[in-house]
């Protein structure tokens, strides 16, 4: 049987260790979140406290010898998305007279980045504008395509026709429709062509990526109907144009449209490819423009290889950009395009 004076010895070594244990428990970092960004919780208590708890950290005064928790709010350093982008690109080798731009946007975070600001030709890429502007003049009116118009609207996305998109260019009042058109979609630095010139019109990768979202986004000029057919259109490119932005996506999850152009001055290729992209699970949007290409091969590649490093640098930071780059055209499902635009 234990004796009393034993017992004693036992309470008194129990008192002792209760402080110290109180202490550490005390002193461990509670890491958590608010809207205002990190914040860093230090408890500091005295015996006797109570003990502190992580999910109900909010930022207060400390009070000494209260036993209350002190925290101190860190703002979360913002991420530099444009210099990523840009670090990225050193990347990718743009040959010759070639020049190239690129904007991106990861519909599910709000993320986005672009490289270059210059303007470029659109070629066929205007296409998608062309019947986003139809659609909207057809939403004021209050009235559905004629069936006329939706041959043409297919013919002119799946097919890049260039006869359906000069009959629909006329339909919509030529470049004064379309910048009408893109005053409401928020597109500020991209003007239509002259008079039947719709494959010259000008606009920038930042342009182009506005446009996306107007097409692929919810806070949209565009009904719903009106941007499920257009998406509907652009998942349905023929075979033989399935390059570009697909590059980058996860196997066949993509819809876009692309544009190439052989200036008759020059001689040198427009090679251009907007659309959206899924990539481990993510919606993506990217616009590449490109213009000074020796070929038509070699354009198509260099577009490829933007789309493929920017997703990269945007979903990783660039980690995975330089082994992306380093692909070709074949990379995607696609054949040696004609030259229609």
């Amino acid at each position: 049987m234990e004796s009393s004076r034993a017992r004693r010895n036992r309470r008194a070594r129990s008192s002792r260790r209760r402080p110290l244990l109180c202490t550490a428990l005390a002193t461990v970092a509670v890491l958590g979140a608010t809207a205002g960004g990190t914040v860093y919780v230090k408890a500091q208590a005295h015996s006797g406290a109570s003990a502190v708890s992580s999910s109900s950290a909010t930022p207060s005064a400390s009070v000494p010898g209260s036993g209350k928790v002190s925290v101190e709010t860190v703002a979360a350093p913002e991420v530099d998305h444009d210099a990523l982008l840009a670090s990225a690109m050193k990347s990718v080798t743009v040959p010759g007279d070639a020049a190239v731009s690129v904007a991106v946007l990861d519909l599910d975070s709000g993320d986005d980045a672009t490289y270059g600001e210059s303007a470029f030709d659109t070629a066929s890429i205007v296409k998608v504008d062309i019947l986003a502007t139809l659609l909207l003049q057809a939403q004021d009116a209050d009235r559905r395509l004629t069936s006329a118009e939706k041959t043409y609207a297919t013919a002119m996305i799946e097919n890049s026709d260039n006869d359906s998109a000069s009959a629909l260019w006329r339909i919509i009042g030529k470049a004064q429709g379309l910048d009408a058109a893109n005053e409401r979609f928020g597109l500020t630095d991209t003007a239509g062509g002259d008079d039947m010139l719709w494959g010259l019109t000008q606009t920038t990768a930042a342009d182009q990526l506005t446009l996306l979202q107007q097409v692929f986004g919810d806070d949209s000029e565009l009904s719903e109907a009106s941007r499920t057919y257009l998406r509907g259109l652009m998942g349905q490119i023929a075979v033989d144009q399935r390059w570009g932005v697909s590059a980058a996506a996860d196997g066949s999850s993509w819809a876009l449209k692309n544009g190439w152009l052989a200036r008759s001055t020059t001689g040198l290729w427009d090679i251009n490819s907007i659309g959206r992209v899924t990539v481990d699970g993510h919606d993506c949007l990217v616009a590449v423009l490109s213009n000074g290409n020796a070929t038509q091969t070699a354009g198509i590649s260099l577009v490829e290889q933007v789309a493929r490093t920017a997703v990269s640098a945007l979903r990783d930071g660039g980690a995975s950009a330089s082994g992306s780059a380093s692909g070709s055209a074949s990379a995607s499902p696609s054949a040696s395009p004609s030259a229609d635009d």
